[in-house]
C-alpha cells in the first residue's frame, strides 16, 4: 500500500477576497517534547496559576457538560467591582457598571467583535505598525480597510531614542472621512514603549468624537513609567474610548483565553450581540474570578517580573545594546535584515524567540534561567 500523503481535497468554493488575502497569524515557536529549550517566543507568564486559581478550575471541572453562563455575569460583576475599587484608590472620579464590561476569548476576540460592531465594508481602521499582528487580520475579517501608520524612529530633540514608539501625530493625521476606529496599543506589542499622558491627551483632542479609539492595554500591569496615563481615567474622560485588557499576561491564564473590553453601555451591548455565544468557558470564568480575588498575590509575581525585566535590560545595555524603553513583559531588537538569521541562532542555542519578518525580534521575560540563556545569545549577536 502506498504511503504517499494524499493531496488535500478542495471544495471549489471561492473564499471571500479579504479572507484569501489574510496574512497568517504566526504564534510563538513551540517547544518540542523532550527538548531542553527555553520558550521566550510567546508573551506568557512563566509562573503557573496560583493554588487558589487551580482549585477553582478543579471545582468547575465536573460541570463541563453544562454550557457556561453566556454573559459571564459573575465575572463581569467582579471585573466592574475591581475597576471601581481601583478608580476610588487612584482618585479617578468614576464607577464602572457590569453593563460596561464585555468578555471574550482573549482580548483579540473582543477586538474583533468591536470592529464587527462598528465597521461597514469600506470603513477604515487606522493602526500603528508594526504592532500586534492580529490587527490586520481582525480588520480584514470585519470588512474594513487596514490603514497602517509607521512607528516613530530616530531621536527627539533631547536625544531620546524614538524607535518603537507610536507616532500619535501621524496616527491623528491619517484619520479621514471613512475612519471608524483608531487603535492605540500601549505598551506596544512587539516593541514595548507605552504612550505618555501629554501625547495621548493631544491625540485624543485631535480625534473626531465619532471615531472610536481602541486603547489596547494587554500589558498594563507591567507599566511602571509614571508618565503613562491610567487607561481607566482616559476612558472616564472620553466617551469614544474603549479599553481592551486580558487575563493572558499578568494573570497567567493564556491557555484559558479570557479578555474584556470596557465600553459605554450602548456600545458594549452592541459588542455583546455579535460575540460568540457561550464563548468564554466556565473554567475560564471561574479562573478569572479567582484571579481577581487573588490580585494582590498575583501582582507580587508581576513585580518580580518587572524586577527581572530591569535586570535583563541592564545586562543588555552593558553588552552595548540600545533598545526601546519597554513597559511590557518583553524586549525588542530592531535587527532589520539580520532578524531571521539571529532568530535561527537563538533556536540553535536552545532559546526560542519571536522573529518578525525583517523588522526585528521580540524576547519575552521568562524565568531567570531562561533569561540568562538568552543573555548569552544576545552577547553572541554582538560579536
Amino acid at each position: 500500500m502506498s504511503t504517499d500523503t494524499p493531496a488535500p481535497r478542495t471544495s471549489g468554493i471561492p473564499l471571500r477576497h479579504a479572507v484569501a488575502a489574510l496574512p497568517p497569524y504566526v504564534p510563538g515557536a513551540r517547544v518540542e517534547p523532550g527538548a531542553r529549550t527555553f520558550k521566550l517566543s510567546s508573551n506568557e507568564n512563566p509562573y503557573p496559576p496560583l493554588p487558589s486559581v487551580l482549585e477553582a478550575i478543579r471545582e468547575g471541572a465536573g460541570d463541563t457538560h453544562r454550557y457556561p453562563d453566556m454573559y459571564a455575569t459573575e465575572l463581569t460583576e467582579t471585573i466592574a467591582a475591581s475597576l471601581t475599587e481601583h478608580a476610588a484608590a487612584a482618585g479617578i472620579p468614576t464607577t464602572v457598571s457590569p453593563d460596561e464590561i464585555v468578555v471574550g476569548t482573549g482580548s483579540v476576540a473582543v477586538l474583533a467583535h468591536v470592529l464587527q460592531t462598528v465597521c461597514d465594508p469600506g470603513d477604515e481602521v487606522v493602526v500603528p505598525w508594526r504592532s500586534f499582528e492580529a490587527y490586520p487580520i481582525a480588520v480584514a475579517v470585519s470588512g474594513a480597510t487596514f490603514v497602517p501608520v509607521p512607528l516613530a524612529s530616530g531621536r527627539d530633540a533631547d536625544g531620546t531614542l524614538l524607535d518603537g514608539r507610536l507616532d500619535l501625530p501621524a496616527l491623528a493625521a491619517a484619520i479621514g472621512e471613512r475612519t471608524r476606529v483608531v487603535v492605540v496599543c500601549t505598551p506596544n506589542n512587539p516593541t514595548g514603549p507605552a504612550v505618555h499622558r501629554a501625547e495621548l491627551d493631544a491625540f485624543l483632542a485631535a480625534v473626531p468624537s465619532d471615531v472610536l479609539v481602541l486603547l489596547d492595554e494587554a500589558y498594563v500591569q507591567f507599566v511602571r513609567d509614571p508618565e503613562v496615563p491610567d487607561g481607566l481615567a482616559v476612558y472616564a474622560a472620553h466617551p469614544n474610548v474603549v479599553v481592551l485588557r486580558t487575563f493572558s499576561k499578568a494573570y497567567g491564564l493564556a491557555g484559558l483565553r479570557v479578555g474584556y473590553a470596557i465600553a459605554r453601555a450602548d456600545l458594549a451591548a452592541g459588542v455583546r450581540s455579535v460575540s460568540t455565544p457561550f464563548g468564554v468557558s466556565d473554567l475560564a470564568q471561574r479562573a478569572a474570578i479567582a484571579s481577581l480575588h487573588a490580585q494582590d498575590e498575583l501582582m507580587e509575581r508581576v513585580d518580580a517580573l518587572v524586577v527581572e525585566r530591569a535586570r535583563v535590560l541592564d545586562e543588555l545595555r552593558d553588552q552595548g545594546w540600545e533598545l526601546p524603553a519597554t513597559q511590557g513583559n518583553f524586549v525588542w531588537f530592531g535587527l532589520g535584515d539580520a532578524t531571521q538569521e539571529r532568530g535561527a541562532q537563538a533556536r540553535e542555542a536552545g532559546v526560542l524567540v519571536r522573529p518578525y519578518d525583517s523588522d526585528g525580534i521580540r524576547v519575552t521575560i521568562g524565568e531567570r534561567e531562561a533569561n540568562d540563556a538568552f543573555l548569552r545569545v544576545a552577547a553572541s549577536w554582538r560579536r
